[in-house]
């Protein structure tokens, strides 16, 4: 496991559009947020290019983040926002220069594509975590609190959930392990490739965006047949954002269909976890050992080491 240095205040963030392209308003409006908290910003060249859908071709993206990572100056890699891309711009990348320059890395969304197999190919911790999209409605200190327990302060910390959006305990109990996981439909995409999550042991959180309930009930249910649940720890279902239902109801909330795919595990469950695509985002450091504690009436999940040195 390697620990890339933490953010000092005032330090430098290198942004990137690895994926779709951020609208020119938002990209402005977030920067300015982040210098108001103290950072400096660059702006990568993908920031600037459109391609169609994409913040440039596959190539123009891997070579803006490779350049991110060779750069001195920058301190840490934030995405400015996901979307759909990353599987062409992941094969492109020189993990062996991620490695040997090793920093901050940081998104959601399609940017799991990234974080999984970054941490996976080089050891290299990366985060799940809030991108500047985020801040593009609204500034909300829960999300910045988080962002820089992870990255700034170098220490163990506690991610507690907010207290207007409370997590919910599905199944009781205490579970350890190495926190892996992120956006279900890019960890489906990855079965059956090199890039495939390994779960052993692992205290796994999944989230999602504009799916309908039957569809989370299908790849929950094709989860559990790959096995990917089998030997895992712990269960976090994050904040599965703006899901819909058919005309005919499919008669069974999120929750429920958690249950009914792996209530029968022997491990602690959770849902409506502050990770994903909504106002709350706290900041998930991949690999790093942690702590689901759902025995008391409010879960959290604990980080168990600084995640940064």
């Amino acid at each position: 496991m390697i620990k890339p240095l933490r953010l000092k205040p005032g330090g430098t963030i290198g942004i990137v559009n690895p994926s779709y392209w951020l609208k020119e308003e938002f990209l402005i409006k977030t920067v300015k947020i982040m210098e108001a908290r103290g950072y400096k910003i660059q702006l990568g060249k993908s920031t600037k290019l459109k391609d169609n859908l994409f913040a440039g071709t596959p190539e123009e993206r891997a070579e803006d983040l490779m350049n991110m990572f060779m750069n001195p100056e920058i301190d840490a890699i934030v995405c400015a926002r996901g979307g759909y891309g990353a599987n062409r711009v992941e094969p492109l990348l020189d993990y062996d220069i991620i490695k040997a320059n090793p920093k901050i890395f940081m998104g959601y969304s399609d940017i799991t594509a990234y974080s999984t197999s970054i941490t996976q190919k080089t050891g290299l911790v990366t985060f799940q975590g809030p991108m500047l999209v985020t801040h593009k409605d609204e500034e909300l200190e829960y999300n910045f609190i988080n962002f820089e327990k992870g990255v700034v302060q170098a220490a163990p910390y506690l991610i507690e959930p907010p207290n207007d959006f409370p997590s919910r305990i599905l199944k009781t109990g205490t579970a350890e392990g190495p926190l892996w996981g992120g956006n279900i439909s890019l960890l489906v995409n990855r079965l059956a490739t090199a890039n495939q999550l390994d779960t052993d042991g692992a205290i796994l959180f999944l989230e999602d965006i504009d799916e309908y309930l039957y569809s989370f009930d299908r790849t929950m249910y094709h989860l559990r047949q790959t096995g990917m649940f089998d030997k895992i720890n712990g269960l976090i279902i994050g904040e599965m954002y703006e899901m819909k239902d058919t005309e005919t109801p499919f008669g069974k909330t999120i929750d429920e269909i958690v249950m009914d795919v792996c209530g029968d595990l022997d491990i602690p469950i959770i849902s409506n976890f502050a990770c994903g695509h909504g106002r709350y985002q706290a900041t998930m450091p991949i690999s790093i050992p942690s702590r689901l504690q759902a025995d008391s009436a409010i879960p959290t999940l604990e980080i168990l080491e600084s995640p940064v040195k």
